[in-house]
């Protein structure tokens, strides 16, 4: 199975004008939205439609609204689309948002030899008995 992690597939930068090319599940972070639109992560929180009792408040147009979540301990995530027109707006900013490829961890390096080795033994066991 291929990891289908959106941002670690990016091997350059993506600029904005290309947001709707992307897959459906690339997602900023808090500190990615931060950095976007160049405002402080306090003011991120601010701006995100969130509330204490409420896990996924309806859409609120005139806040930031983060993907839904299933549990309160799930980080914010923000689709590019949507920290897009936040943005341009309620900020009245145009910026060029940029989905940066993940930095490897070794839980994906080792995930990577775990595939590569299954995949291997699938070759293996799928070629015919008469080869070695």
């Amino acid at each position: 199975m291929e990891d289908t992690t959106v941002l670690s597939e990016f091997e350059e930068t993506t600029p904005i004008s290309s947001i709707d090319e992307l897959p459906p599940d690339a997602y900023l972070t808090v500190d990615e939205v931060q950095k976007q639109i160049k405002r402080s992560r306090a003011s991120v929180y601010r701006y995100a439609n969130t509330h204490p009792d409420i896990l996924n408040p309806p859409f609120d147009a005139n806040k930031l609204n983060p993907e839904v979540r299933s549990d309160r301990d799930d980080p914010l995530l923000f689709h590019p689309r949507e920290v897009r027109r936040f943005a341009q707006d309620i900020l009245g900013l145009n910026p060029t948002i940029t989905v940066q490829p993940s930095e490897e961890t070794t839980t994906q390096e080792i995930l990577k030899a775990i595939l590569g080795e299954l995949r291997a033994i699938r070759q293996h066991l799928e070629a015919p008995a008469d080869q070695p």
